[in-house]
C-alpha cells in the first residue's frame, strides 16, 4: 500500500516539474500605419493566431529594411519585405552589398504584389519621372522599401537626387504637404489602394498617378528580375484612371532560428478557409494571398516550417 501511494506521489510530482508548453509570441513588423503592410499585418496576425498557443502581433515599423534588420536582430519574430529588399539581404547584393549577408533569412510565404505609385497633385504638369527636376519629391522613410525603389526609378530615368529637393517622411505626411503646396510629388511602393493614397485621392484635393512605363522602365525590369509590369486599375482611387507602373511581391519572413512547429501551424492557419475568407473580404490585396501564390518569385529559402506545409499541400517538392 505505502509503495502504491509512493508512486502515486512520484507521479504527481512529475506531473508539476514536467514542462509546459509555453505561449508563442510571434511579431510581424509591417509598417507606417498610412501603408499596405501595416492593415494587412493586422488582419493575418488576427487570423493566425491560436489563444493559448500562439499569439501573433503587427508592429508598426519603417518597412522592409527594417524589418529585415529587426528579424535578424531579434528584435522581431517576422516581418513583411519587398521581394528585392529580402533578396538582398540574403545574397549581400543591392544594398545589402558590403553589409553581411542575413544568411539565416527565411520565408514564410509571397504574399501580394507591392506597385510603385509616384503621386502628384491634379494638373500639377508633372507626367513623367524627368519632369520631376527641381521639385519637392517625397522618398520615404530611412529604412523603407520605397525609398530603395524611389531611388532606383530616379536613376533610371536619369534623376539624381541631387536634382530634387528630396524629403525623407512617411507616406500620410508627405499626403498632408501635398495637399498644403508644400510638395510636388511622392513615391510610395505597396499593394493598391494604399490608406493614405485613398484618403488624399477622397479629399478634394485630386491626384494624379505618374505612369513608370518605356524605355527606361523596360531596361530597369531587365536589370531587376524581380520587377514586373503592373497596371494600377482605374478607380482603385477616386478620378485616378488606369496606369501602368511595376510591382515587385511583399513576402513574409522570418529567422531560421524561428521554431518549426510554431511556424508550420502559422502557415497552416493562414491558408485555412476561415482565414482566407477573412483576408479576401478584408482588403483589395487579400485575395492574392492564397497558398499557391505562396511559394512564387521566392530569392531565399523556405523556413522548414512552412516548407513542411507547402510539401504537404503539394506545392513544393
Amino acid at each position: 500500500m505505502k509503495r502504491r501511494q509512493l508512486v502515486l506521489v512520484l507521479g504527481l510530482a512529475a506531473a508539476m516539474v514536467a514542462p509546459v508548453q509555453a505561449q508563442q509570441f510571434f511579431r510581424i513588423g509591417t509598417g507606417g500605419t498610412a501603408g499596405t503592410y501595416y492593415p494587412v499585418g493586422g488582419m493575418i496576425a488576427n487570423a493566425v493566431s491560436q489563444p493559448g498557443k500562439i499569439v501573433a502581433t503587427a508592429q508598426a515599423t519603417n518597412g522592409s529594411v527594417a524589418n529585415v534588420n529587426g528579424v535578424a536582430g531579434g528584435a522581431l519574430e517576422s516581418g513583411f519585405s519587398q521581394s528585392d529588399v529580402a533578396t538582398w539581404a540574403y545574397t549581400g547584393t543591392g544594398v545589402y552589398e558590403g553589409k553581411p549577408k542575413v544568411t539565416d533569412l527565411r520565408m514564410i510565404a509571397n504574399l501580394y504584389p507591392e506597385s510603385i505609385h509616384l503621386v502628384v497633385k491634379k494638373g500639377s504638369g508633372i507626367k513623367s519621372v524627368s519632369d520631376l527636376k527641381g521639385k519637392r519629391v517625397a522618398l520615404d522613410e530611412p529604412g523603407s522599401g520605397t525609398l530603395v525603389n524611389a531611388r532606383i526609378v530616379l536613376a533610371a530615368y536619369g534623376v539624381k537626387e541631387s536634382d530634387i529637393k528630396p524629403e525623407y517622411i512617411k507616406p500620410n505626411q508627405a499626403g498632408d504637404k501635398l495637399k498644403d503646396g508644400a510638395l510636388d510629388a511622392f513615391f510610395f511602393v505597396g499593394g493598391a489602394p494604399a490608406g493614405a493614397i485613398a484618403e488624399l485621392a477622397s479629399s478634394g484635393t485630386g491626384i494624379e498617378l505618374v505612369p513608370l512605363a518605356g524605355p527606361q522602365a523596360d531596361a530597369l525590369r531587365k536589370t531587376n528580375p524581380y520587377l514586373a509590369v503592373d497596371t494600377i486599375a482605374a478607380g482603385t482611387y477616386k478620378d485616378v484612371p488606369a496606369v501602368q507602373t511595376m510591382a515587385m511581391g511583399a513576402q513574409w519572413v522570418t529567422s531560421a532560428k524561428a521554431d518549426a512547429e510554431t511556424v508550420y501551424q502559422i502557415t497552416k492557419a493562414l491558408y485555412g478557409k476561415a482565414a482566407q475568407d477573412t483576408l479576401a473580404a478584408g482588403h483589395a490585396k487579400g485575395k492574392f494571398i492564397t497558398k499557391e501564390n505562396a511559394v512564387k518569385g521566392v530569392g531565399i529559402p523556405f523556413h522548414p516550417g512552412a516548407e513542411r506545409f507547402y510539401k504537404e499541400a503539394g506545392l513544393l517538392k
